[in-house]
């Protein structure tokens, strides 16, 4: 979610009913895909009503007090962040056998984001990319829901966040794959980009250009899906959600024993920073600990005071997941597209620790154990291969 700054005075905003009369000319077909995908007209007018506050203002400085957290923000203290069962503790048997209990009723399914494509891949379907030589994203993490369901004795909901950009492509490679029918895909919403001035922007044909608002969405669109309500109706309790490419985030009895002890709505995975890690991190704002964004963080706090960030790998208690009311903040972000600059608004999943109860755990990030291997570009991709093959030998997602 980058933005490249801006300088010199804002445009003058487009009168709001310039936009709601663009609204109402969209063509039938983008109307009935953005209905379907949940788009909210009166929102993006709203949205596009903040673009311009002063004109003598920048727009990168708009930006920025849009985007930063009005208030007091402070580190966690010590205790709040608890550590993971270390591997082959008794601690980690006992919550093990909880955290199977509790797959074997069948009560825990797994969200995957895949909405997203891979722009510093080179614009590809990052599911569809080899993670590791003769395996992609999506097998891996087919062969680990495998792996797990049998642990459980039981098939665990498969779930994987698509985008219009990766839905069909996706869709196609599960059949290819012969995934099971657990395995099921749902929609993320799909979001209109604006000019600086609030208008529509078009694409190089003239037609409005469409994106995903962010993984923000998976919320609303499981909720449109039914899936969420038909697991919760067959005994569902537990939603873990990770990225796609983050194959350290996979199913660990312990990890479900120690969520469900904790008697909290969801359970954040942080680990420790390196040098230049970028991200959200957890710290007490309007009264409670949750994650925010460096982006929203005051220009006041200093970052590296905390020494965690959030790996964006969470386990939500199904029925938070249904019932929570998120006041989400969208975020304005500029984009290039077609050698032009756009706005943007998108929304980020960690928000929902601004809304629910929310325990913090680190969790290791080096070695077999690993619950953090995020890929975004070729290079990192290579850089890990060889950690991401230790991985999934060990939690068999390829033979031993």
């Amino acid at each position: 979610m980058k933005g490249e700054p801006v300088s010199g005075p804002a445009p003058s905003a487009q009168p709001e009913g310039e936009l709601r009369r663009e609204l109402a000319r969209l063509d039938p077909a983008l109307r009935e895909r953005l209905d379907r995908a949940g788009f909210d007209a009166a929102r993006l007018l709203d949205l596009a009503g903040t673009l311009v506050l002063d004109p003598k203002e920048s727009a990168d400085a708009r930006r920025d007090l849009r985007n930063r957290f009005q208030g007091d923000v402070r580190a966690p203290e010590p205790g709040d962040l608890s550590a993971a069962p270390a591997r082959g503790s008794d601690e980690a048997r006992r919550l093990a056998e909880l955290g199977e209990s509790a797959m074997k009723r069948g009560e825990l399914a797994f969200a995957v984001l895949a909405g997203g494509m891979a722009t510093r891949m080179g614009g590809v379907v990052k599911a569809l990319v080899e993670a590791i030589p003769g395996h992609t994203f999506l097998e891996l993490r087919l062969a680990e829901n495998r792996a797990a369901s049998e642990r459980a004795g039981r098939p665990i909901p498969l779930w994987l966040m698509t985008s219009e950009a990766t839905h069909e492509a996706t869709e196609r490679a599960l059949e290819v794959y012969g995934a099971p029918a657990h395995a099921r895909t749902f929609r993320q919403g799909i979001g209109l980009r604006l000019t600086e001035r609030g208008a529509l922007f078009r694409d190089a044909k003239g037609a409005p250009s469409t994106y995903a608002p962010g993984h923000g969405d998976l919320v609303d669109a499981l909720r449109r899906s039914g899936l969420l309500r038909a697991f919760r109706e067959a005994g569902g309790k537990y939603v873990w959600i990770a990225n796609l490419d983050n194959l350290g985030a996979t199913v660990d009895p312990a990890l479900l024993g120690l969520f469900m002890e904790s008697g909290a709505d969801m359970m954040v995975e942080v680990c420790d920073k390196r040098p230049g890690d970028p991200g959200g991190i957890p710290v007490y704002a309007a009264g409670h600990l949750q994650i925010l964004e460096e982006l929203r963080l005051p220009k006041t706090f200093d970052a590296t005071s905390v020494g965690v960030f959030n790996t964006n790998t969470f386990l939500v208690r199904a029925d938070a997941l249904e019932t929570v009311d998120v006041a989400w903040h969208w975020f304005e972000v500029e984009k290039q597209v077609d050698g032009r600059r756009a706005i943007q608004f998108e929304r980020l999943l960690q928000e929902l620790t601004g809304a629910l109860h929310a325990v913090y755990v680190r969790v290791p990030r080096a070695g077999a154990s690993s619950r953090f291997l995020p890929v975004k570009d070729r290079d990192e991709l290579a850089r890990r291969r060889e950690e991401i093959e230790l991985v999934a030998r060990d939690r068999r997602m390829i033979p031993p």
